[in-house]
């Protein structure tokens, strides 16, 4: 058997046996906290605290099942790769790190299981090895710290409640001041995780990894990591907090959806639709219902990575061609994998009845029922018209038309394993939206609004589908009609030039000024002042003395007669 087959059958077992656990812990309405002493000196002990409730044990079988599903497909994807057991072993790792976050009350071990999870997506980014990889992987690794020393900060201010186990002090601390600053502090780290504004340019960069890593990525592990801390700390978050990060997290689904409509790369597009759905996630868990959030944190995790794995796919069949526009008529070349890819893109458009239509409604009424400025109740409608454009736009551009690849080109659907992962998690897409709806809310929610209120999302999904249909059509000139708002557009396809601010922003001017100082000081006056022409009268010095000092004749007789005319000067 191979490396594959086995963490195949390995991690979904555990799956199953957790979503059982957590059924079980969910009708009992049971936690469990297990503390392990690993060293005992004189009367201090350090434990490991490990938190067994219905969300982490939920969570948990979930990241396995998708993590499962993704090392069954990567044995074909990746099957030309000399090293795949190295990948195989670092995807694992990645899981690891995820569980560690996951099942930690802990901010010490939340900490290793969070720094795991950053060094770890920095190896897979830069696993192609080349200029493009390694400067999208610094720039992950990079912005990831920033959260990394946050969450270190968080962790010196616990001290002042005599452990890091925050899980104890979570009651205590709603009305404790001390406990804004820890608030800020993990609120900051989940939002460079979980790619937020200002810290959104790395996401769409580290799809510089392979498509499997992208697929695990973007569902349920690093961008989610965020999310989920945050749903753990929910109590604690004061009002004024959460206005402040609802405005953040709003700017940035409307951010993400409108860049997703400029750009022609098949994995940024739906690298920026997952920056949306976190977007969607963080402003649901700042209205205050953290349940809404873990809900659609679920179910967009299912079809995300299932949509990540048809893009593989494609990108597969197509020699390594990531642009739609050479796309098109895929649907007579691939049938099953596009309609998996349909499936997906309608899940994610919230259409009625599939998974991500539960979640994804649920949240737009539970806020529309909230009495919130006009401002925050546009950029949520506005990014659902924006995610179902951008949606149909990839349709229309890959599925019908003509296929404008290399005309000798013959497409293969794709056999064996990569699709076998890919129906495991189709089922899921279908029908979890419903089951986790019964599971997690059982006592339902009461929605109140007006007929117009109600039928609001299906107007923008049917606006959306209409207006990305129109924005993808060609002209007969083959000139898109974006291209004649040409800066526009490229400002708001480069995501409202945040990767310029993160990138060249913050090193021109230090790169400038080095510059300068090389040429002028170091290079400059400091040669003639410094190094070099010490150097050069330290020689010339030195020549003058070794020449005395070689015991010429001549010099002998001159240095004597010298001596003799200044004794006779003198007396």
């Amino acid at each position: 058997m191979s490396i594959c087959k086995i963490y195949f059958i390995v991690l979904i077992n555990i799956s199953l046996v957790c979503f059982l656990i957590s059924i079980l812990f969910m009708i009992q309405d049971y936690n469990m906290i297990i503390e392990y002493c690993l060293i005992s000196l004189n009367s201090s002990c350090i434990e490991m605290t490990i938190l067994l409730d219905w969300m982490s044990l939920l969570f948990m079988s979930f990241v396995l099942f998708i993590s499962s599903m993704v090392i069954l497909y990567s044995e074909e994807y990746m099957s030309g790769d000399l090293n795949i057991n190295r990948f195989i072993l670092l995807v694992v790792m990645f899981v690891l790190s995820m569980m560690l976050l996951i099942i930690s009350p802990n901010l010490i071990s939340i900490l290793l299981g969070w720094d795991g999870l950053g060094l770890v997506s920095y190896c897979l980014v830069i696993y192609y090895q080349n200029v493009k990889s390694y400067n999208a992987g610094m720039l992950t690794a990079l912005s990831n710290r920033i959260g990394d020393v946050a969450l270190l900060m968080s962790i010196a201010w616990m001290l002042n409640f005599g452990s890091w186990s925050f899980y104890y002090y979570l009651d205590f601390l709603k009305d404790n001041s001390i406990m804004e600053f820890i608030s800020l502090m993990i609120i900051l780290a989940a939002m460079t995780k979980s790619a937020q504004i200002p810290f959104s340019s790395w996401l769409p960069a580290a799809m510089a990894a392979p498509t499997p890593v992208s697929s695990l990525v973007h569902s349920s592990t690093l961008v989610t990591a965020g999310v989920y801390l945050l749903i753990r700390f929910n109590y604690v978050f004061s009002e004024s907090v959460k206005m402040i990060f609802l405005l953040i997290a709003s700017l940035t689904m409307f951010m993400s959806g409108l860049g997703a409509n400029f750009e022609f790369d098949l994995k940024k597009i739906i690298a920026l639709s997952t920056l949306s759905q976190l977007g969607l996630m963080m402003s649901i868990l700042f209205l205050g219902s953290y349940e809404l959030a873990f809900f659609h944190l679920l179910t967009h995790a299912l079809f995300k990575a299932l949509l990540f794995m048809c893009a593989g796919a494609i990108i597969h069949s197509m020699s390594n061609c990531q642009d739609i526009r050479y796309m098109g008529n895929l649907i007579n070349q691939m049938p099953l994998v596009c309609s998996f890819f349909n499936i997906c893109n309608f899940s994610l458009c919230g259409l009625p009845f599939l998974s991500g239509f539960y979640s994804k409604d649920l949240i737009v009424e539970v806020m529309s029922m909230n009495s919130l400025n006009c401002l925050i109740y546009l950029l949520f409608y506005l990014s659902i018209g924006l995610t179902v454009c951008y949606s149909f736009r990839l349709s229309y551009y890959s599925l019908t038309g003509t296929f404008n690849f290399i005309s000798i080109h013959c497409l293969s659907e794709e056999s064996g394993y990569m699709l076998k992962g890919m129906m495991g998690l189709i089922i899921t897409v279908v029908f979890s939206g419903s089951m986790l709806m019964w599971l997690i809310f059982p006592s339902p929610y009461y929605i109140c609004l007006p007929f117009i209120l109600k039928m609001m999302t299906l107007f923008m999904i049917i606006l959306g589908m209409w207006i990305g249909y129109e924005l993808a059509k060609f002209k007969i000139s083959y000139q898109l009609k974006s291209l004649e708002y040409l800066t526009l557009s490229s400002f708001l396809g480069m995501m409202w030039n945040m990767p310029i601010i993160s990138t060249l922003g913050l090193n021109y001017y230090p790169v400038f000024m080095g510059n300068i100082y090389v040429k002028n000081f170091d290079q400059g006056w400091l040669e003639y002042y410094g190094g070099q022409n010490l150097a050069f009268n330290l020689k010339f010095l030195t020549k003058f003395l070794q020449l005395l000092s070689i015991n010429h004749l001549k010099i002998y007789f001159m240095l004597m007669i010298f001596w003799l005319i200044f004794v006779i000067i003198l007396f």
